[in-house]
């Protein structure tokens, strides 16, 4: 009987069209949202023609609008653009593909007003014309557009790019236009204006101008880590290796405290296509040493001769356990996954765990708890301790979830080695952080 009163699409079948469109009518009234998608739908059934002067009135009316989008209204805009765009890449483009690249492309030049007037702190809405961007590729493939207008679209969507949103464009569009058309649209674009560093790069890698693409970075520009590894990387897909070293050498001043991960991933890359092998693992193990990267000791341990792999690993583990941040020595340990070794190490720093690195410590707390009940609720009780003494009011919920999950690990601790026990450290949470009352009302909950 309970299966039958599922939602989903086979049961609400069973209910007949005229009561499903009952229904309909019902939820809708007042909620604009779905009235414009039932009213979307209904055009859609009619035909592509129908569907496309529903979606052009909809886009226009929402480039017309003036009203700041505040985060409240957001989810209604963005359930609304993704109603306009499923019908263009669904009907639409089934019965007409070059209707719907020409309403693709209207819905991605409502990018930048859109943006201009609209809180979009979680990147939501640029996310939406991001994707928009693979849509018009798709969409142009399948209509057959010509160069010109292909390039024409995409030059006038280039110049309205203030948030970023149409980054992926050139990348997109590349395959399609070829060598002559990117050179087509470089060339529109300088008509219209100073073209960016970065349209020029996607250009010169969209077009395979290797060359062209080097000479648009200077020596300044070359010493900056990330920049560097990304030209050797072009240089190293182009079998270009020492070329690449060469340039990854003109920024190593600047990564001598390893912190730039992508210079010394594509450093190892390049020193191993030069066949350099004994460098790159000494590299491997040099960055490992700092940055306690476990996909650089996996890497290194599985280029070892039979049983050296072995030695290495433990040697692998005392330097994390005797590494300077043991923040990054528990992460390690936890998801290598070491956890007999983990738990010692959480017990060993139980003065070290202030709390703070939740998105660390709750996974820690959740793994150690079956086989290591007590690391488990050293953890726990960073966590609850750091929300009560910081007055995190937003984190007590969670706390008192931890503290519950210290309770229920309590019957499983035999020895608990210098650490209050659970009915000890409530205790004084209680004298401690008596006024913290909205606490202990959720915890009595």
């Amino acid at each position: 009987m309970a299966a039958k009163r599922t939602l989903n699409a086979k049961n609400l079948e069973t209910l007949g069209a005229e009561a499903l469109a009952e229904l309909l009518i019902e939820v809708s009234a007042g909620n604009a949202v779905i009235q414009r998608r039932l009213r979307l739908a209904l055009a859609a059934a009619g035909g592509a023609e129908g569907a496309a002067q529903e979606v052009r009135k909809r886009l226009a009316a929402i480039a017309r609008s003036t009203t700041f989008i505040d985060s409240a209204r957001r989810k209604a805009l963005l359930a609304d653009l993704e109603a306009q765009q499923q019908a263009i890449t669904g009907p639409i483009a089934r019965a007409d593909p070059a209707l719907a690249v020409e309403l693709q492309v209207r819905l991605l030049e409502l990018g930048e007003g859109l943006l201009d007037r609209c809180s979009d702190s979680t990147g939501a809405v640029t996310g939406v014309f991001q994707r928009g961007v693979a849509g018009l590729a798709s969409l142009a493939g399948a209509a057959g557009i010509s160069t010109r207008g292909l390039v024409e679209d995409a030059a006038e969507l280039l110049q309205e790019n203030g948030y970023g949103q149409f980054e992926g464009l050139i990348p997109a569009l590349a395959p399609l236009l070829g060598e002559a058309g990117l050179r087509q649209l470089e060339e529109a674009l300088l008509e219209r204006g100073a073209v960016d560093r970065l349209t020029l790069v996607q250009l010169a890698q969209g077009r395979g101008d290797l060359d062209g693409y080097l000479a648009l970075f200077d020596a300044r520009q070359l010493s900056w880590p990330d920049t560097a590894a990304e030209v050797a990387g072009q240089l190293l897909a182009a079998g270009r290796a020492e070329q690449a070293l060469a340039v990854l050498d003109g920024a190593a001043k600047a990564c001598e405290r390893l912190e730039a991960l992508a210079w010394h991933d594509t450093r190892i890359a390049v020193l191993e296509a030069l066949d350099r092998r004994e460098e790159a693992q000494q590299h491997r193990w040099r960055v490992f040493s700092a940055t306690l990267s476990i996909p650089l000791l996996r890497d290194y341990l599985k280029r070892l001769d039979d049983f050296a792999d072995v030695e290495a690993e433990e040697r692998a583990f005392a330097l994390v356990e005797a590494h300077h941040r043991p923040l990054a020595a528990l992460q390690f340990l936890v998801f290598w996954p070491a956890l007999p070794r983990a738990a010692r190490y959480v017990i060993e720093h139980r003065h070290a765990w202030d709390g703070e690195a939740y998105a660390l410590y709750e996974p820690a707390a959740e793994r150690l708890s079956g086989d290591h009940p007590l690391a488990a609720t050293v953890l726990l009780r960073a966590m609850v301790l750091f929300a009560l003494a910081m007055g995190r009011s937003k984190r007590y919920r969670y706390a008192a979830e931890h503290l519950r999950q210290c309770e229920q690990l309590e019957a499983r601790i035999d020895h608990w080695q210098g650490l209050d026990s659970h009915t000890c450290f409530v205790g004084t949470l209680r004298e401690v952080y008596a006024r913290n009352w909205s606490f202990w009302q959720l915890l009595e909950r």
